[in-house]
């Protein structure tokens, strides 16, 4: 095989990885999950704790909860807009400091320290914050 055969098998193998679906969420999983958020974010419209309510939070515009006190880092990520939909999430979840630094264009902290280091339970959140 010569070298052009062997890169051009080698790109189309990525190609077809990278285009693969995202892992398919499974609700019910992700509200078990949640019990991990409860201790610092509720369910219940307009009840903040550590941090802000997550009653409607899939497909939220960012900085939008009444009454929450956002992060200078999530504040900074703010200006340049993003919306919490799962492309967000997916990363989000897995390192909210890396995602809001992405967004800003600088270097930015999260006030949420908590990690979710398996894909599956990213798409298990996010299927349950989509149903709420």
């Amino acid at each position: 095989m010569t070298f052009s055969r062997k890169l051009v098998l080698v790109a189309s193998s990525i190609a077809f990885l990278s285009a693969a679906p995202a892992i398919a969420g499974d609700a019910e999983k992700g509200e078990k999950l949640f019990k991990r958020c409860a201790a610092c974010h509720s369910l219940d419209a307009g009840v903040n704790k550590v941090g802000p309510s997550l009653a409607g939070a899939f497909g939220r515009e960012c900085g939008t909860v009444e009454g929450f006190k956002y992060g200078k880092g999530y504040l900074a990520a703010c200006e340049k807009g993003f919306v919490a939909d799962e492309a967000f999430l997916t990363d989000y979840l897995k390192d909210p400091s890396a995602k809001l630094s992405e967004i800003a264009g600088s270097k930015e902290r999260s006030k949420m320290a908590f990690k979710l280091n398996k894909d599956e339970d990213v798409a298990d959140i996010i299927e349950f914050l989509r149903a709420q």
